[in-house]
């Protein structure tokens, strides 16, 4: 079953969020954390066509040419000087998105994505994709109980206009 969960809670899923989960529920069978240990390269194998139908340019392979690369910096003559990968990428809304497996909770993967979503230019909504169990831990809760504090309280505002949990 997938889960998910839009921030803030009080704005209404873009139709491009809905899209994305409709993506990830059409391939449920297949990913669903709770019968299969995928990578996150497959995982994001597994949805990469049914994201390409809905307008994301999506990372094919290792190999420089084939990863998503999206402008963090720019220096002298305007020239690009830093840039983060996007394992996906919508580039009219400005939506980016990460598939993350064990490591996506275990190691904080989840908040390095965040990061870099913020740092992005014209990036405006973030998709992270975790598993809902990994191993005994219950990934998706401990994420969504992340977000909703970081939501919930006024000490730090991200310049992102939202955000998309998937378990």
């Amino acid at each position: 079953m997938v889960n998910w969960i839009y921030f803030p809670k009080s704005d209404k899923p873009t139709t491009t969020a809905k899209a994305v989960v409709s993506v990830f529920e059409g391939a449920a069978s297949k990913i669903e954390s709770a019968s299969h240990q995928l990578a996150s390269n497959e995982v994001l194998a597994e949805v990469a066509r049914g994201l390409e139908q809905i307008g994301f340019q999506v990372e094919v392979g290792k190999k420089v040419a084939e990863k998503i690369r999206v402008p963090v910096l720019f220096g002298m003559n305007g020239k690009l000087e830093k840039a983060f990968e996007a394992d996906a990428f919508h580039e009219q809304e400005g939506f980016v998105l990460e598939v993350e497996a064990g490591r996506g909770v275990t190691n904080n993967q989840f908040l390095k994505d965040l990061f870099q979503a913020c740092m992005m230019q014209d990036v405006n909504y973030l998709a992270i994709a975790v598993r809902n169990t990994y191993r005994t831990n219950s990934d998706f809760e401990n994420v969504v109980r992340f977000f909703n504090t970081l939501y919930a309280s006024s000490r730090l505002t991200l310049p992102l206009k939202g955000l998309l949990l998937i378990g």
